[in-house]
């Protein structure tokens, strides 16, 4: 059953426009760190996986890589319960500053851990341990951070502030690239193939720790303080299913397709260009920072936008366009050798997911009462996220391995359907939001 939610305290001010923009700037910057973080790994799979996983085949190595990248996902329903219980408890702020202990963690070891040739087994053993560090902890960080931007942003503009927890997010992303294509251009290949790669990894680990510093000096939100304040039952797993079955199982069913149609046309796509099209890495990589800077700068229009026109009507064009044109993009893409061609058909695939990256977060957290909600938002989403978004790239490169490279495309329009209908058939959350504080 749904919970009402809890009006603002009383006696309690709103918070100022400074106030909320310095916590939803300082939110995001820690956000952007932990995505900086996550996506280096995929950025240089290309360089550090021979030294992880010898092989005379690329695809194999490729698969390999890509099998521990989605072993770190199998971490992130963890850390979303673990975390998203801690955060509803203790506060968003708490949950944001554990999270990113754990990523700087992670990024150490990877950045330190000799390659197979030195120490044997024991060097891919450690890239999964890092890897389930860093899962766990990102598996926490996108409830806490959805949730905080979402419940620090006002009423009639959560959809605009809310957006940028994928501006971050993407930016993160972006960052991973450009300081690729940075050391592509100042370093020799050579050196770049044999150590050049673990530095990436050795900036994230002392970003995250200044992020640590940062996040412990964030103000807590008035939704966490009134739901304190109030009789309000305890966040946890039992109470997450018993009293909000329909919100969770509504949060993975919306997530599957646009979650995977996400890592498909940005994570994936990199290894796309270089594996299937033909591209260098640095064309791929190049092609991949510019149009994931142009899509970065969409989110905040797309968010704002569902402030005036509801939430619904981005996330059904999303389905309807990732239905109709992701076969014939990636069809496309196989065939061209051209890097503005290509970089345009990237590019709409990017558009076209925008309706759902600019406003999953707010939509997840509009759906859950504040005791509740950063649990509800992370576990359901990182469910989702596993299976699918986690999966991407190893799908893919199974399929490509099998013969039928086009059966990914079918499958990532499948799903892309079966969001769709949810989309069709759910509230608009911005009309009837259990974020009740304005």
């Amino acid at each position: 059953m749904a919970t009402t939610p809890v009006t603002q305290a009383v006696g309690s001010a709103p918070p100022t426009t400074n106030m909320r923009l310095k916590s939803i700037i300082g939110g995001s910057t820690g956000n952007l760190v932990e995505w900086f973080d996550w996506y280096v790994y995929a950025a240089f799979t290309l360089y550090f996986a021979p030294h992880f996983f010898p092989s005379d085949d690329q695809t194999a190595q490729l698969l390999s890589a890509a099998a521990v990248f989605a072993v770190g996902f199998v971490m992130r329903p963890i850390g979303a319960w673990v975390m998203g219980v801690y955060s509803d408890r203790h506060g968003r702020k708490a949950g944001l500053t554990l999270s990113v202990t754990l990523m700087c963690a992670g990024s150490l070891i990877i950045a330190l851990t000799p390659g197979y040739a030195t120490i044997g087994v024991v060097a891919p053993a450690l890239l999964v341990i890092a890897r389930l560090m860093q899962g766990l902890s990102v598996g926490g960080e996108y409830g806490a951070s959805a949730t905080y931007l979402s419940e620090m942003a006002g009423k009639d503009r959560r959809g605009f502030f809310s957006s940028f927890q994928y501006v971050t997010l993407i930016s993160g992303q972006l960052l991973a690239i450009l300081l690729l294509l940075l050391l592509q251009n100042v370093m020799g290949k050579p050196a770049l193939e044999e150590w050049g790669w673990r530095i990436p990894f050795a900036v994230g680990a002392v970003l995250a720790v200044v992020v640590f510093r940062l996040r412990r000096g964030l103000a807590e939100t008035e939704s966490f303080k009134n739901a304190k304040a109030s009789d309000a039952p305890k966040s946890g797993f039992l109470p997450l299913l018993r009293h909000h079955p329909k919100e969770t199982a509504l949060v993975m069913l919306l997530t599957a397709g646009g979650t995977l149609a996400f890592y498909a046309y940005s994570i994936y796509m990199q290894k796309f260009l270089v594996n299937t099209s033909g591209f260098s890495k640095e064309a791929a990589t190049q092609i991949n920072a510019v149009t994931l800077f142009v899509f970065m700068l969409l989110q905040p229009v797309a968010g704002a936008l569902s402030d005036r026109i509801g939430r619904k009507p981005l996330m059904i064009a999303f389905g309807v366009s990732g239905m109709l044109f992701t076969y014939p993009i990636f069809s496309a893409l196989e065939q061209t050798r051209d890097m503005l061609t290509a970089g345009l058909l990237v590019m709409a695939a990017l558009i076209i997911v925008t309706g759902y990256t600019s406003i999953n977060a707010v939509v997840k957290a509009e759906m859950f009462p504040a005791h509740i909600r950063a649990l509800g938002v992370a576990l359901p989403y990182a469910l989702a996220n596993t299976l699918f978004g986690g999966t991407a790239e190893f799908v893919a490169l199974k399929f490509k391995a099998a013969g039928w490279e086009q059966g990914f495309y079918w499958y990532v329009t499948a799903m892309i359907g079966i969001s769709l209908i949810v989309y069709l058939r759910m509230r608009d959350t911005r009309r009837d939001s259990l974020i009740a504080e304005d």
